[in-house]
């Protein structure tokens, strides 16, 4: 051993270190969008728990009726969700920056450009207030222009549409590429690798169907309750390990 190891040693600890906070804070993420996807199936699943909504008109009713029901179902949970997921593939990125730090990268880049394209473009907010105004209208011609305001806004932006697509599949890509890098860097578990190439994978495929060929929504929501699944456990895993390698670098 040269007399300059215990130099590079020491300083391999001092950097681990200053990660410590984005691993737990990391952690924390992962679980965080764990129960918030839970939250999201359970609450789909109880009595009132979707309403299908075709128009604007529908939507107005909705959110008047149940506005947080009306949120959740333009997307406010996957908003939540894709927030999250920047600390927590900042925290991946440092978990792999020594072993597959180019891929680990990208994996965060993607899934950061992700988080900002959908956020950018979800329209769950805006119509709430939308339909807010609606409710005050007092002409028809007040209300006609509510109307024709929310058919754009739905256009660009109603969930699982064409509008929403690229947000998702900046995410799902990035979901992808990290479980792969998680595979070669063998920091996290198999299991972890696995269930994220699968589970983004599945939800990947769902969303360009839904996006695309609506003919078939019903059929590919398995693909979607596959991927949900997947990511769930995925999440806890990736969890578990960013705990435990806050307080290795502590």
């Amino acid at each position: 051993m040269t007399q300059s190891d215990p130099h590079q040693i020491a300083y391999a600890r001092a950097a681990d270190s200053g990660w410590q906070g984005v691993y737990k804070i990391g952690a924390a993420a992962a679980l965080i969008v764990a129960l918030a996807a839970l939250a999201d199936v359970s609450s789909t699943l109880l009595p009132g728990g979707y309403v299908s909504s075709e128009t604007v008109i529908d939507w107005f009713k909705l959110f008047q009726d149940n506005w947080l029901l009306g949120l959740r179902d333009l997307g406010l949970l996957d908003i939540i969700v894709t927030t999250l997921n920047v600390p927590l593939f900042l925290a991946l990125f440092a978990a792999h920056r020594r072993l597959n730090k180019q891929y680990a990268a990208l994996g965060a880049i993607l899934s950061f450009v992700g988080t900002a394209v959908f956020t950018s473009n979800n329209i769950a907010f805006p119509m709430l207030a939308l339909s807010g105004e609606y409710a005050a209208a007092t002409t028809e011609a007040q209300k006609s222009l509510c109307v024709t305001t929310g058919e754009v806004m739905l256009a660009m932006g109603e969930h699982s549409s064409p509008g929403t697509f690229m947000g998702y599949f900046f995410t799902n890509v990035a979901g992808m590429t990290m479980g792969i890098v998680m595979l070669q860097g063998r920091v996290f578990s198999k299991l972890a690798g696995w269930t994220g190439i699968l589970g983004f994978g599945s939800l990947l495929l769902f969303n360009v169907c839904a996006a695309f060929v609506p003919a078939i929504y019903d059929t590919v929501l398995i693909f979607a309750g596959i991927g949900g699944l997947l990511f769930v456990i995925e999440y806890i895993l990736i969890a578990g390990r960013l705990l435990q390698l806050g307080r290795d670098a502590s």
